[in-house]
């Protein structure tokens, strides 16, 4: 297991450099079709049992269906965020939306389901 490991890291290792001259992300494929995409300019993998983290983000090494090196983000889905986080997010945002798909500002959200969108995620909220 601890040869597959080095040889998993040394060979993204070695993309890595390649990519940083042409590629700008490097996208995960979950075996649901979600990707994920991470900057390659400040890219650390490390594996943790059956755990692969990538920059921010963490995939079940069972549930990548494929990776490969992109030009651009192409981050499907929305994530659920920690209520520790919320502050943050809402400072960080640069649109928010509600379901109905109309724009509102911090100030204008009630209780419901909102889209948060930030420079580099979007998140979906609820408000209670």
């Amino acid at each position: 297991m601890k040869k597959i490991v080095l040889l998993f890291m040394t060979l993204v290792g070695g993309l890595t450099v390649q990519a940083e001259e042409t590629y700008t992300y490097l996208t995960f494929e979950t075996t649901d079709g979600t990707k994920a995409s991470v900057d390659v300019s400040s890219l650390t993998l490390t594996i943790s049992g059956n755990t692969l983290t990538a920059g921010s983000q963490s995939f079940t090494l069972s549930n990548l269906s494929k990776m490969y090196f992109s030009n651009g983000d192409e981050t499907t889905g929305i994530n659920e965020i920690d209520v520790l986080q919320t502050d943050d997010l809402l400072s960080e945002s640069t649109d928010i939306y509600d379901l109905q798909g109309h724009k509102v500002s911090r100030e204008q959200m009630r209780k419901g389901i909102y889209i948060i969108k930030t420079k580099s995620r979007t998140y979906k909220m609820i408000v209670k």
